[in-house]
């Protein structure tokens, strides 16, 4: 005899209580903003776009009049017809559109400004000026 496991009344709620717990506190809805990562180094900034998921067909990447660098990620989910044998006892992946503007270091060559996404990462290179060499010389005095 196979012993199959049973979908009781009790599973929902004991499955809700275990999610909604401290163990396990419920994000609110209302978190948009990814996680954002920048580094620097001597010749560039880099910013990391937490974007589980996303294509990059879905994301933006511009400057605004200001010189402002503007990140947009659409929420584009395709909406396919679910598995009528399984369902939900609970969702929470939800994605939904982001925009924000940053303000730029004036070291930043904007017209260099560069972005790519893979495996989940929308990274933005901002390439700095190159500085001027400092130049030391003695001045003849007439």
């Amino acid at each position: 005899m196979i012993m199959l496991p049973v979908m009781n009344s009790w599973f929902p709620t004991v499955f809700d209580e275990f999610m909604n717990s401290d163990f396990m506190p419920r994000t609110k809805s209302t978190t948009t903003a990814p996680a954002v990562n920048v580094k620097e180094d001597e010749k560039e900034y880099t910013m990391e776009v937490a974007a589980p998921g996303i294509k990059k067909e879905y994301c933006r990447v511009s400057l605004n009049e200001e010189g402002n660098l503007c990140i947009a990620i659409e929420n584009k989910m395709e909406h396919k017809e679910e598995d009528k044998k399984q369902h939900y006892l609970r969702r929470e992946f939800s994605y939904t559109n982001y925009q924000q503007n940053y303000s730029l270091p004036e070291d930043v060559v904007k017209d260099k400004i560069s972005a790519r996404v893979a495996d989940g990462i929308l990274t933005v290179t901002l390439p700095k000026q190159e500085k001027e060499a400092k130049v030391s010389k003695s001045i003849e005095i007439s």
